[in-house]
C-alpha cells in the first residue's frame, strides 16, 4: 500500500525520486497524461524504505538496477497539481544514483519504456534546457547546478 491518502480536496504523498546524471544531462520523463516534464521514481510504500522504494520504481519504470549513490534532498513542498487539481503535500528524498551499468546511456536521446497499461516518455534534458521546461520539482531547476562536478560532468578515457 502506498504512503499516499487523500482527505477532501488535498493529497499527503511519501515519494523518492532517482536523479540520473549523464554528460551534463538528466534523466526525465513524461506521460499522456501529463503535460510537464518530471524525474523518475514514485510513492514509497508502508513496510518499504526510501532506498528499496526508489531502487523499486527504477526497475519498474525503465528495466535497470540502479546504484544508490547518495541522497541529495530531502523536500517538502506543497503545490496544485495540474492535472488533478488537488492540493498536495508532499515528501520527496532525492536520490542520486549510479547508472553506469546499464543501458540507459545507449536508450538514445529519447525513448519510450511500457509499465503495465502505461508508456512513458524518457529524455535526457540538458541542464541548461530545465530552466525553460516545464518541469517540476521548482527547485531542481537551480538546485542541478550545485551538484559536484564529479557528478555532472563525466570523461571517457580511452
Amino acid at each position: 500500500m502506498d504512503i499516499s491518502f487523500r482527505c477532501e480536496s488535498e493529497k499527503f504523498n511519501y515519494r523518492v525520486c532517482a536523479i540520473m546524471v549523464e554528460d551534463g544531462r538528466v534523466l526525465a520523463m513524461h506521460d499522456n497524461r501529463s503535460p510537464y516534464f518530471y524525474l523518475p521514481g514514485g510513492r514509497v510504500q508502508m513496510g518499504e524504505t526510501a532506498e528499496h522504494a526508489v531502487i523499486r520504481e527504477v526497475e519498474e519504470e525503465l528495466g535497470v538496477t540502479p546504484k544508490i549513490l547518495r541522497p541529495l534532498w530531502l523536500n517538502q513542498a506543497f503545490f496544485t497539481e495540474d492535472v488533478d487539481t488537488l492540493r498536495y503535500h508532499e515528501l520527496c528524498i532525492y536520490f542520486l544514483v549510479d547508472i553506469s551499468d546499464t543501458d540507459l546511456p545507449q536508450r538514445g536521446d529519447k525513448f519510450v519504456s511500457r509499465e503495465g497499461e502505461r508508456s512513458h516518455l524518457f529524455e535526457w534534458l540538458e541542464f541548461s534546457r530545465l530552466k525553460e521546461e516545464y518541469f517540476y520539482p521548482l527547485f531542481l531547476k537551480e538546485d542541478i547546478f550545485n551538484l559536484p562536478v564529479e557528478f555532472t560532468i563525466r570523461t571517457e578515457i580511452e
